[in-house]
């Protein structure tokens, strides 16, 4: 299984070290990565969701011609 994330990596040479997990895992796993470029931080499942539902929501608003909803924030400023 490739690493996430940078951090994942950096976690993973740490228990390499305390001897939490055997070279050959730590092998396979950063063979499988490559040399791609990771991000520093993985996104969390909670936060891909999120993300996930507000872009739905302005791609219905986007396919029905309208604008995209405002925030309560946003509508009490007017």
């Amino acid at each position: 299984m490739p690493f996430k994330s940078q951090a994942q990596r950096r976690k993973f040479a740490q228990l390499l070290v305390e001897g939490k997990i055997s070279p050959q895992t730590f092998e396979e796993w950063n063979r499988e990565t490559g040399g791609r470029k990771l991000p520093e931080r993985a996104a969390s499942a909670k936060r891909q969701e999120s993300v996930g539902a507000k872009t739905r929501t302005a791609q219905k608003a986007k396919a029905h011609g309208s604008r995209t909803p405002k925030t309560k924030r946003a509508a009490k400023k007017r």
